[in-house]
């Protein structure tokens, strides 16, 4: 996986946030548009857990397909809300499709200009061909033309999602007897291959990575098959499939981190983690956790180092922060 250079924009932007945290953000004059196109992975379905995230914030995002969703992009627009920064956010969703079905179906309403669009397809790649990114390349391609002709200043991020559960651990599952990490870092390698391929796409936004990073802390359990073990987190709703409160606020923190080149850490224990029932420690570690994988931080093995890596981080931030700050 490439990660960012320290020179490039995102990291440029992250560093300057993190070392300003805490600062008021002062919003644009005109307000920054955002459109999410995606699934229930983006729409945030509860599949069998609290139905809290789907209809979030709906009355201030705009549901293209009058819905009336929220969704994880009514996470990230709550967030930009309480740093006061001004960003108008709309969503384009279908439960179990992939990008060409949001190309065959919903052009209209998805092809028109817009300053940041972020894209995500079926969660396998493909769910014909589980992953097989050949449709993810085509078809993030064909609207990455399109979008760019309506604004060639357009930012078009790519949603590289998290490996499923139900996928890893069930023998029905296409990457059965493997690692729980294989699905990601298949999922994100095709992204990956989609950005590659068409020089309008900016970047990847790597949520399943994040969603890695939990495990490897840590801070959330493996398999939720064999129950949940004391002290951690179940990233992912009761169907094993979709992403719990917690999966979803990581996803929409990831959001948050590409898109405003702002460092998840300044959100702070927000109101979003308090109305998902996500107590302050636990969105103190999942923001850390966005944070460093925006960064391209190398992945910490345990808890402890992850709370370590985060104390050199400040000692930096104190190190470098101007005498008249």
């Amino acid at each position: 996986m490439q990660l960012p250079t320290l020179s490039s924009p995102r990291i440029r932007g992250l560093a300057a946030a993190f070392l300003f945290a805490g600062l008021p953000l002062a919003a644009t004059a005109a307000p920054i548009t955002v459109l999410f196109v995606g699934n229930s992975f983006t729409y945030g379905e509860a599949a069998g857990g609290p139905n809290i995230v789907k209809p979030y914030n709906r009355a201030n995002v705009t549901d293209l397909n009058s819905l009336d969703i929220g969704g994880v992009p009514g996470l990230f627009k709550a967030f930009t809300t309480e740093r006061g920064l001004s960003y108008n956010v709309s969503l384009e969703t279908q439960p179990g499709v992939g990008l060409d079905w949001h190309y065959n179906n919903r052009l209209p309403l998805i092809n028109q200009s817009w300053d940041h669009v972020v894209l995500q397809s079926f969660s396998t790649l493909d769910a014909q061909h589980p992953g097989n990114p050949a449709s993810l390349i085509q078809y993030s391609s064909l609207l990455a033309n399109l979008l760019v002709a309506k604004n060639p200043s357009v930012d078009i991020h790519l949603d590289a999602t998290w490996s499923r559960a139900d996928q890893t651990y069930l023998p029905t599952g296409a990457f059965y007897g493997q690692s729980i990490y294989t699905m990601e870092k298949v999922v994100s390698a095709g992204y990956h291959a989609a950005n590659a391929a068409n020089p309008h796409i900016d970047d990847v936004i790597e949520t399943g990575r994040a969603w890695a990073r939990t495990w490897e802390t840590g801070f959330a359990d493996l398999n939720p098959y064999d129950g949940i073990d004391a002290g951690k987190v179940n990233m992912w709703a009761p169907d094993s499939y979709h992403a719990s409160v917690f999966g979803y606020y990581l996803e929409a923190l990831m959001f948050f981190g590409d898109i405003t080149d702002t460092d998840p850490l300044t959100i702070g224990y927000d109101q979003v983690a308090r109305d998902l029932g996500i107590s302050a420690s636990q969105a103190f570690v999942l923001q850390t956790l966005a944070s460093q994988t925006l960064l391209g931080v190398p992945e910490p093995e345990t808890m402890a180092l992850l709370f370590t890596g985060f104390a050199g981080l400040m000692f930096l931030r104190r190190k470098t922060r101007p005498t008249n700050a």
